[in-house]
């Protein structure tokens, strides 16, 4: 019937689970789930991790086979297990939904509410009075709340393509930069292979051209910086490696090895990407941002009506 939307929730022969739904596990896979309950709790707190980053540590901790056959039992494993509450919903991130909405009041009391709880967590732009204005870049928009969660402590913006970024979004990076009298550095963090490094130089020399073209002031510029994945990482962390795809053209002269960025762990990545904007930025103008900060949210509640 035209207009409808079918609810059929079969697929080749056999009813899949719709909502919560019991599980029964057998004996190998509630072997499998005790190993993610192991990883999730290990890296509580960097949840939600993606289902390829838990892949990845279960290939490092646990000897799980690094195989797509292995890779495609545990994304099943973790969909009946959320819906059969074994494992929470919220320790992991899979979902590929946009969201627009507004924040709507009940009446001028729940405005006054919502507006002393954004008191509390008032922020200031912890990056005012640097020399360099940084933005962060990720290629798996799965791992942004966690990048985030590094990044927000100075301010630093999160972003992500999830592959070859638009005309738009280039063009959005450019008139970011062209904004401030002083060079926007980009922070990448993605795979380590062909696809991800010509992402990532697509999107920072397209955006230069535009910023370079455009420019009024000479320090207008867009600075790229790859913080990882790159050839020391996985070295250093002995992480595990692939061949590239002979079918991307890219891979001529790459190379014997690939690596994802999900095949390190949520804490070192963390780690390295803290030590990458710390490192660009001044810490006495750290400092006096937060120091104001805290100076603005005293006031701020000082205003509220009693």
């Amino acid at each position: 019937m035209s207009g409808t939307v079918s609810t059929s929730s079969r697929e080749n022969g056999h009813r899949r689970p719709r909502g919560y739904a019991s599980w029964r596990p057998q004996a190998k896979t509630r072997a499998l789930l005790e190993q993610v309950h192991r990883v999730l709790d290990e890296y509580r707190e960097h949840l939600p991790l993606t289902v390829r980053q838990i892949f990845y540590r279960l290939v490092a901790m646990a000897d799980y086979p690094k195989t797509g056959h292995a890779y495609a039992r545990l994304a099943e494993a973790l969909v009946r297990a959320r819906r059969a509450e074994i494992v929470p919903f919220e320790a992991i991130r899979d979902d590929g939904v946009v969201t627009y909405s507004e924040r709507w009041h009940e009446s001028q009391a729940d405005f006054w509410d919502t507006t002393a709880r954004r008191i509390q967590s008032y922020r200031r732009d912890r990056q005012a009075g640097q020399s360099k204005r940084l933005e962060l870049w990720c290629e798996s928009a799965g791992m942004a709340p966690q990048l985030a969660r590094v990044a927000d402590e100075y301010s630093v913006p999160v972003f992500s393509a999830g592959g070859f970024a638009s005309l738009t979004a280039v063009r959005l990076i450019a008139q970011r930069a062209l904004e401030r009298d002083f060079p926007t550095v980009l922070l990448h963090v993605g795979d380590l292979d062909p696809s991800g490094e010509s992402i990532f130089s697509a999107l920072a020399e397209d955006a230069a051209a535009f910023v370079e073209r455009d420019r009024v002031v000479l320090p207008q510029r867009i600075e790229a910086v790859r913080v990882a994945l790159t050839r020391e990482h996985v070295a250093d962390y002995a992480l595990p490696t692939a061949p590239p795809k002979i079918s991307d053209g890219r891979s001529r002269g790459w190379g014997e090895e690939t690596c994802q960025l999900e095949a390190l762990a949520p804490d070192e990545l963390s780690t390295i990407v803290e030590e990458a904007i710390q490192s660009r930025m001044r810490p006495d103008a750290l400092a006096r941002a937060t120091f104001l900060e805290e100076q603005d949210r005293l006031e701020l509640f000082q205003g509220l009506p009693a």
